[in-house]
């Protein structure tokens, strides 16, 4: 074991990597957190800040101790919870079962201030392989913005980029599914790349054309804004893009805040032996409180 290497069951360490943008830490990339396997141990993002500082996630909170900043989880896959806390069995609700798995890292391709490339896999309860995945993270800066509330202080924005190659084992097929597909109702159809945000009193959610959680829950729209105050701090936005295929939007704005790129919103969706599933997921991190025009510029911004 090395302190570039980790594997899984070790803290988190001040080894863990840091995305950075201009010379400014934006985010702590948390490889292999020493976390009890009802969590959900996986590979995330969390503190993710803006330019000025403020803090966009949260990790560990009281409400959903599973939810670890930004990381990719999905709560069923070929049976195996790799999201964490309880699992929705059909018929029945949630339900705490022996069924959790963990994603570990496996060895990296490339690690620098800006580009973090490694090898995971997504194991279940007995650490046996369901999927490999390669998944690389960069951060890089975006001009500033207009519009955004005066006194954010170090007013600017930068883009956080995570493509994702899940790839199946060569024998057999690998089926995602989610709390809906399971027989949830409600909108409950998340587990992708998923990011809790932190936020002082429910946070505004919009897109090019709608407004609220219930109208965006469950959409497909280019690209998902989420305006929130941090608490005791300043405003901040968040805008999400990369749906693929099949994807939708999942968004909490009054439970909790949080948006999803979800794999499985209304049906499940099947990896074939031996193929994979690109992602790409895009997040500009904004300081201040950015309006709908500003929000669609960022997003067309970058690259």
């Amino acid at each position: 074991m090395t302190a570039a290497d980790p594997v899984a069951g070790t803290p988190a360490t001040d080894t863990d990597p840091h995305l950075v943008v201009a010379g400014t830490p934006v985010a702590r990339y948390v490889l292999a957190p020493d976390l009890d396997a009802k969590h959900g141990p996986r590979p995330y993002l969390h503190p993710v800040r803006t330019l000025a500082g403020v803090p966009v996630t949260d990790a560990l909170p009281a409400d959903h101790v599973w939810h670890l900043g930004a990381s990719l989880a999905v709560q069923d896959v070929d049976g195996t919870n790799l999201w964490g806390g309880r699992t929705y069995v059909r018929d029945v609700g949630y339900t705490w079962r022996a069924d959790h798995g963990r994603i570990v890292h496996a060895g990296w391709e490339h690690r620098s201030p800006g580009r973090l490339d490694h090898r995971l896999h997504w194991c279940d309860p007995s650490g046996a392989v369901l999927l490999t995945e390669r998944r690389t993270l960069t951060a890089s800066a975006l001009p500033g913005h207009p519009g955004s509330t005066p006194g954010a202080g170090r007013d600017g924005a930068w883009l956080l980029e995570v493509t994702s190659t899940l790839t199946a084992p060569a024998d057999r097929d690998v089926t995602l599914g989610s709390p809906a597909t399971n027989g949830r109702p409600g909108g409950a159809g998340y587990g992708g790349f998923f990011w809790r945000a932190v936020a002082d009193g429910p946070p505004e959610v919009f897109t090019a054309e709608r407004d609220g959680e219930e109208t965006v829950n469950g959409c497909d729209e280019p690209w998902v804004a989420m305006r929130a105050r941090a608490p005791g701090g300043p405003a901040y936005t968040l805008v999400f893009s990369g749906l693929g295929p099949g994807d939708r939007w999942f968004v909490r704005t009054t439970m909790y805040p949080g948006v999803c790129v979800a794999f499985a919103f209304e049906e499940t969706t099947t990896i074939p032996a031996g193929t994979s599933r690109h992602g790409r997921y895009r997040v500009v991190v904004a300081d201040g409180a950015v309006d709908r025009a500003t929000a669609a510029a960022l997003i067309g911004a970058a690259p």
